[in-house]
C-alpha cells in the first residue's frame, strides 16, 4: 500500500439513535420516584453492534435498561458476561423540568464538557482498559409527564483533528487480505465475539503473523504486538453498513492511536457481520493519514463536534408516546380493540362513532341504573349521566354494581358515587352525577315547595332534551311518568326496564304524536336527536305509534309508596334479574340506533321473514320484552299507543305544550286530572255501567261467554 497516494479527507458516516419506549417509561419512572426536582445528569447507557445487514446500519439504542438501577442490580450486571448483542456504551442525560429549561441549556458546553471526558481518557490511559469510553453519548430532554410528550436531543461527542485525516485507500476486506488471511481473521473475530469476556468490546488490535496467521489483542497490548513484528490492523465494531464510508465510531479511534502512540498511518479494519459471523465482503480496511496537528497545545482539548440531525438539520426531535404511555388513551385503546373486533368479524355496520357520541341519560342509580351504565359503557358509549336523590345504603353494594362499602358508611349520594366509579373504570367516560327528585302524580306539593319542584321539572326537561337517549330505570310507577311525557314531547328515544320480584319487562316507547304537527317550533339539540326524529316524521302517519309505558293503563300513577310494609318499601327480587333486564334494556337500545327507521322501527318477533335483512344487523327490534326467572321463560309482545295514554297520549302532549309546568303541577296535585283530561273518567263510568244478565243463561255451553 503506497503512502505516498494522495488521498482525500476522510468522510465518517454518521451515527444514529434510537430510543426506545421503554426508556421513556423508565424515565418517567425514574422522574417521579427518585429524581423529582433534581436536574442533576444521570448516567445512562446505550447499547449498539456492529451492523449486520449489508442495507440497514445499526442504531445505538436507548432501552428501559439503559436508565440507572438499584445497587444491587448494578452489582449483578457487572458480574455477568459480556452481551454480544449488547456492546455497552457510556452515556449522560440532561432531563429538565421545564420545556424552558431544554431550550436554555448550552448544548455547545455540554458537548464540550462530554468531549473532554473522552480527550481525558485518551491521556490517562483509561481508553486501553475500556474502549467503549471513546464513544460517550449525551442526551438531553425534556419530559412532559402529564402529556407524555418528550423533547430530546443525542450528541455523538467527537474530537476533531486538525488538519483532517485523508483516506488513501478503502476496500472491502476480502479484497485487501489474501484467502489465508480472510480465512484466519474471520475465525478469529468468531472467536472474539463469541467469548464472554470479549464479547461486547468494541475496540481491538488484529494482528497478523508472516504465515498469515491472525490474532486478536486488546489495545493494550499494543507495544507488545509492535515487538512481535505483525501486521497491525486497529479494529472496531462499525455500525455502518455503507461501501464507502467507515462508521463515526473511526472519529475517536484516529484521534487516540495519534495522540496515545504517535501513529500517523493508521491501518484500520471497520468490523461487520452477517447473521451473526464475520463478514469480509462488507466489513472495509482502509489506511487513513493523521498530519501532526500546527500549533496544538497538547493540553488543549480539540474542538468537540457530534449533534444527531434530524432531517440534515440539528433540530430537537419530538415525540408523543399518550396513546402508548398514558394509562387512559391505553384503556382506551383496549376497549376499542374489543368493538372494532365485533365489527371485523361479525357487524360490518356497526357505528362505533354514533354510539361513543350518544348522550345517554339513566333516570334512577338503583340495581338497574348501576347495570345499564356499565353495559352502555361496554357497548361503547362514552356520555352518561345518573339521575337520582338517593343514597347509597348498607344494602346497596352487593346489588348494585357500581358501589362499594365506604360509600354506604359515608352515605355518598348514588348519582354522584355511580359517576365516580363509572370514571375509576373506565377514565374515559364522560359521566356525571345529578342529585334531584323527579316531581310525581299523586305526591301532593305544599305550596312552599313549589318552587323548588318546578325548578326540579325544568331541569328535568332540560336534561331530557340535552340528551340523546332516555332509560327508565325508577323504583315507583309514579316517577316514569313525567319523564314519559317529557321524552314524548321532546321525540326523544327511550326505554323502560321495571321489575318484579322474579319477572321483568323491557320495552321501548314509540315516537312522540305531536312531533310532525310541531315540527317547525321545535329545533332538535343534537344531530343524533335530528336524525331519530327525522326517521320518526317520515314513517309517522303510515303505521300506528307504538306505546309507551302507560298506555295500556287504565288508571293515572297514584303515590305507591304510602303505608307500604317493608317488604313493599325495598325492590325484591332475585338477584339474577337485573343484570337480564339490564342488559337487554342496552341492547334494545343499540338496536333502535343502528336501525334506518330508528324509535319508529316496526315491533319484530322471533319468527319473523326479515330478521335477517341488512335493515337489522342486529337481529330484531321487539317492542316489549318480558320474562319470568320462574320459568326461566321469556316473551315479546307489541302494543300500541292508546288515545287516553295518560302520559304519550296527543291530548297529555297537546295540553303539556300549551300550558307548559302549569299542567304538570296540577297533575302531580290531581291525580284525577289526568283521567279527566284522557277520557279515562268517562270509560270506567261505562264500564261501571255495563250489566250482564246472568239469569238468562242456558245450558248451552256455547253461551257461556260475552263478546266484548
Amino acid at each position: 500500500m503506497s503512502s505516498e497516494r494522495k488521498g482525500s479527507i476522510l468522510q465518517f458516516a454518521t451515527f444514529q439513535s434510537s430510543v426506545d419506549e421503554g426508556f421513556w417509561h423508565g424515565l418517567c419512572s425514574l422522574k417521579l420516584n427518585k429524581l423529582k426536582t433534581d436536574e442533576s445528569p444521570i448516567s445512562i447507557t446505550g447499547f449498539y453492534t456492529p451492523c449486520s445487514n449489508p442495507h440497514v446500519s445499526n442504531h445505538l439504542n436507548l432501552l428501559a435498561e439503559s436508565l440507572p438501577t438499584e445497587p444491587s442490580d448494578e452489582l449483578q450486571t457487572a458480574a455477568t458476561c459480556g452481551n454480544r448483542n449488547k456492546c455497552s456504551v457510556p452515556g449522560t442525560l440532561y432531563n429538565t423540568n421545564t420545556y424552558e429549561g431544554y431550550q436554555s441549556l448550552d448544548k455547545k458546553s455540554l458537548l464540550k464538557a462530554e468531549g473532554k471526558k473522552i480527550w481525558d481518557d485518551i491521556r490517562s490511559g483509561k481508553v486501553e482498559e475500556d474502549s467503549s469510553v471513546l464513544l460517550r453519548f449525551l442526551i438531553i430532554s425534556f419530559a412532559d409527564l402529564k402529556r407524555f410528550h418528550f423533547n430530546y436531543s443525542v450528541a455523538f461527542p467527537a474530537l476533531a483533528l486538525d488538519p483532517p485525516a485523508t483516506l488513501v485507500d478503502l476496500k472491502p476486506a476480502s479484497e485487501w487480505f489474501t484467502a489465508e488471511e480472510v480465512e484466519s481473521v474471520s475465525a478469529c473475530c468468531n472467536e472474539w465475539r463469541m467469548s464472554c469476556l470479549t464479547a461486547d468490546v468494541p475496540f481491538f488490535l488484529i494482528c497478523i503473523s508472516s504465515n498469515s496467521h491472525a490474532t486478536i489483542r486488546p489495545l493494550k497490548d499494543f507495544k507488545a504486538c509492535q515487538h512481535e513484528d505483525h501486521k497491525i490492523l486497529f479494529a472496531f465494531y462499525d455500525p455502518y453498513h455503507g461501501p464507502s464510508n467507515p462508521g463515526w465510531p473511526l472519529r475517536n479511534y484516529l484521534v487516540f492511536i495519534y495522540v496515545r502512540w504517535n501513529i500517523t498511518k493508521v491501518p484500520f479494519l471497520c468490523y461487520r457481520e452477517n447473521r451473526g459471523f464475520a463478514d469480509m465482503g462488507s466489513s472495509l480496511v482502509g489506511e487513513a493519514i493523521i498530519e501532526p496537528s500546527q500549533g496544538q497545545d497538547e493540553m488543549h482539548v480539540p474542538q468537540v463536534i457530534g449533534w444527531e440531525v434530524n432531517g440534515k438539520k440539528k433540530v430537537s426531535r419530538h415525540i408523543d408516546l399518550s396513546t402508548s404511555m398514558d394509562p387512559t388513551r391505553m384503556v382506551i385503546s383496549a376497549a376499542d380493540l374489543n368493538l372494532k373486533l365485533m365489527r371485523w368479524r361479525q357487524l360490518p355496520s356497526l357505528n362505533l362513532s354514533m354510539l361513543s357520541s350518544t348522550k345517554c341519560l339513566l333516570l334512577g342509580a338503583g340495581t338497574l341504573g348501576c347495570q345499564v351504565a356499565r353495559m352502555l359503557m361496554a357497548w361503547g358509549v362514552r356520555k352518561i349521566t345518573l339521575v337520582d336523590n338517593g343514597k347509597v345504603a348498607m344494602s346497596n353494594p352487593l346489588r348494585q354494581s357500581l358501589y362499594t362499602f365506604d360509600d354506604s358508611v359515608k352515605g355518598d349520594k348514588k348519582a354522584v358515587a355511580a359517576a365516580e366509579s363509572l370514571r375509576k373504570i373506565f377514565p374515559a367516560v364522560e359521566a356525571e352525577g345529578i342529585v334531584m327528585a323527579i316531581p310525581m302524580p299523586g305526591h301532593p306539593v305544599p305550596s312552599k315547595d313549589e318552587r323548588g319542584v318546578l325548578d326540579d321539572c325544568t331541569r328535568l326537561r332540560e336534561l331530557i332534551e340535552s340528551h340523546d337517549a332516555v332509560f327508565l330505570l325508577t323504583d315507583t310507577r309514579e316517577s316514569r311518568w313525567l319523564p314519559t311525557l317529557l321524552c314524548a314531547n321532546a321525540n326523544k328515544l327511550t326505554v323502560t326496564a321495571a321489575l318484579g320480584f322474579d319477572s321483568f319487562m323491557v320495552m321501548r316507547h314509540g315516537a312522540g304524536p305531536l312531533s310532525a304537527a310541531d315540527e317547525s317550533k321545535t329545533e332538535p339539540v343534537s344531530s343524533l336527536s335530528a336524525d331519530v326524529e327525522k326517521m320518526s316524521l317520515s314513517h309517522s302517519d303510515s303505521k300506528p305509534r307504538l306505546g309507551c309505558y302507560f298506555c295500556n293503563d287504565v288508571v293515572a300513577p297514584v303515590d305507591s309508596t304510602t303505608n307500604r310494609t317493608l317488604d313493599q318499601q325495598c325492590t325484591v327480587t332475585r338477584p339474577g334479574l337485573a343484570p337480564i333486564a339490564s342488559a337487554l334494556a342496552v341492547e334494545l337500545f343499540v338496536g333502535i340506533l343502528h336501525h334506518p327507521l330508528g324509535i319508529s322501527a316496526e315491533a319484530g318477533f322471533g319468527n319473523s321473514l326479515d330478521s335477517g335483512s341488512s335493515e337489522q344487523p342486529l337481529g330484531i327490534l321487539p317492542h316489549q320484552i318480558r320474562g319470568a326467572l320462574s320459568q326461566f321463560s321469556q316473551m315479546i309482545l307489541v302494543g300500541h299507543s292508546s288515545n287516553s295514554c295518560t302520559a304519550c297520549c296527543p291530548t297529555v302532549v297537546a295540553e303539556y305544550r300549551k300550558r307548559g309546568l302549569d299542567f304538570v303541577l296540577q297533575a302531580i296535585n290531581h291525580p284525577t286530572y289526568l283521567e279527566d283530561l284522557t277520557g279515562l273518567t268517562e270509560l270506567m263510568k261505562s264500564a261501571n255501567t255495563f250489566e250482564l244478565d246472568w239469569d238468562d243463561a242456558t245450558d248451552n255451553d256455547d253461551d257461556d261467554f260475552v263478546e266484548i
